[in-house]
């Protein structure tokens, strides 16, 4: 279908069409593939790009990624550039409407994830982006008929409510740990403010990680970063409860999930936690789960409020390890999650998944496939493709190259805190 912000003719038949959002990052990536999959219809893929060849390139990307080289999906996929941060979604009267026209649902997944981004610079990307795509739904709802808006919020709206936290619960007084998770609830509120005039189903998704079958994974942030530090041995000591819950989801759960809830004539006008209920781990798990993995001590885990104001200071002016401080300061973005007091209840999701046999596996069942593509992966340094981990490529890339002795599972240089993994990962295996 190509790329286009102006005069080109849309291929779909009106109202069967998807515009999704986000379709270039990690978790939009796989709700284009379930879209492309499982149904018939066009997907139409918002993107940046300085002109149209731009665009396509990257949506071309995203799809090479995914199948590789051979498959038949570009001619259902067109690439639209545009923006979310700019009125009309930056496209142009004329073939903004020629879009809505053909557009019959909305799967809205951009936005920005990052936990240190300032405050007014995430309202512009999920707020003000989040606005947006409303005023777009609204058009399609008035051009051609809309069936449905489903917006992917998190859980972390909960900001740091203590106790349950239930799907239907959205405003409870709650205070925010960082931007990302103020400027998605105000993107929440924005769109509950649509619902008598859009069909809307809101996703909640905790925290995602890559593929439970295969590990693959196109984001290292969150649970990953800690990991990687915890490999190294950069822990002495960790901010955390033992029990605090840590709540984590794979993505082809999510994307799953995604798909089939924006299907289901029930789920309209209902929120979803895409979160791991019954199944989510604990700090303490997670710990014995990388300890056991890593072969590396347990850190000792101590009071939040005593490391924050005591420890975490010291360890940083006294270290002589440049990496390790680094690698403790960023830590900082992700420590707060290791002392939750929140449940994420997802009894409405569960009871309405169960039938497809949808449901979210304990991390426990997936944590080493989690670890081995990191590993091969460099933790996010070297690119490799869902198409290259799905053709079984990554059993070539694990065995080490002849001849090279610094070489680890991935067949690439090795930092020395990572070739020591690395090795202990070849014994593994």
């Amino acid at each position: 279908m190509g790329a286009t912000d102006g005069g080109d003719t849309y291929r779909s038949g009106e109202g069967q069409a998807v515009l999704l959002t986000g379709a270039t990052g990690f978790v939009g990536m796989e709700v284009l593939a379930r879209f492309l999959e499982r149904t018939d219809r066009d997907v139409y893929v918002l993107v940046r790009g300085a002109d149209d060849a731009e665009a396509t390139r990257r949506v071309a990307g995203a799809l090479s990624t995914l199948y590789g080289c051979e498959h038949s999906y570009i001619r259902r996929v067109g690439a639209v550039r545009g923006d979310i941060t700019r009125e009309g979604l930056g496209l142009a009267d004329r073939p903004r409407d020629e879009l809505a026209e053909r557009v019959g649902e909305v799967v809205h997944v951009a936005a920005s994830v990052e936990f240190d981004l300032g405050l007014e610079r995430a309202r512009e990307v999920n707020v003000e982006g989040t606005r947006r795509v409303l005023e777009f739904a609204e058009l399609c709802q008035r051009r051609a008929g809309l069936r449905r808006l489903c917006y992917v919020s998190t859980a972390y709206v909960a900001g740091e409510h203590a106790g349950l936290f239930a799907e239907q619960d959205l405003d409870v007084g709650q205070r925010f740990r960082n931007s990302y998770e103020q400027s998605k609830f105000e993107a929440e509120r924005l769109v509950a403010g649509r619902r008598g005039q859009l069909p809307i189903t809101v996703l909640r998704p905790s925290i995602i990680v890559g593929e439970s079958d295969t590990g693959w994974t196109a984001s290292f942030n969150v649970l990953y970063w800690p990991l990687r530090a915890f490999a190294r041995g950069t822990y002495l000591a960790l901010p955390a409860r033992r029990e605090a819950p840590v709540d984590v989801v794979p993505v082809d759960f999510v994307a799953d999930a995604i798909f089939v809830l924006s299907q289901l004539r029930e789920a309209e006008g209902m929120t979803y936690h895409l979160s791991a209920g019954p199944a989510t781990s604990s700090v303490g798990e997670v710990v014995e789960l990388a300890r056991s993995r890593f072969d590396r001590p347990a850190p000792r885990l101590i009071a939040p409020w005593a490391y924050r104001r005591v420890l975490h200071p010291v360890l940083v002016h006294t270290s002589r390890d440049a990496r390790r401080r680094r690698a403790l300061e960023r830590s900082r973005l992700y420590f707060p999650y290791f002392s939750l007091n929140v449940a994420y209840d997802n009894r409405r999701c569960r009871e309405t998944l169960a039938p497809a046999g949808i449901h979210p596996k304990p991390l426990g069942d997936y944590f080493d496939r989690l670890v081995e593509f990191a590993l091969l992966a460099r933790w996010g340094r070297r690119e490799i493709s869902r198409a290259d981990v799905a053709r079984g490529c990554s059993r070539q890339l694990l065995r080490p190259a002849q001849g090279s002795e610094r070489l680890g599972p991935v067949g690439m240089h090795l930092d020395p805190d990572d070739e020591a993994v690395a090795q202990r990962e070849l014994v593994r295996h």
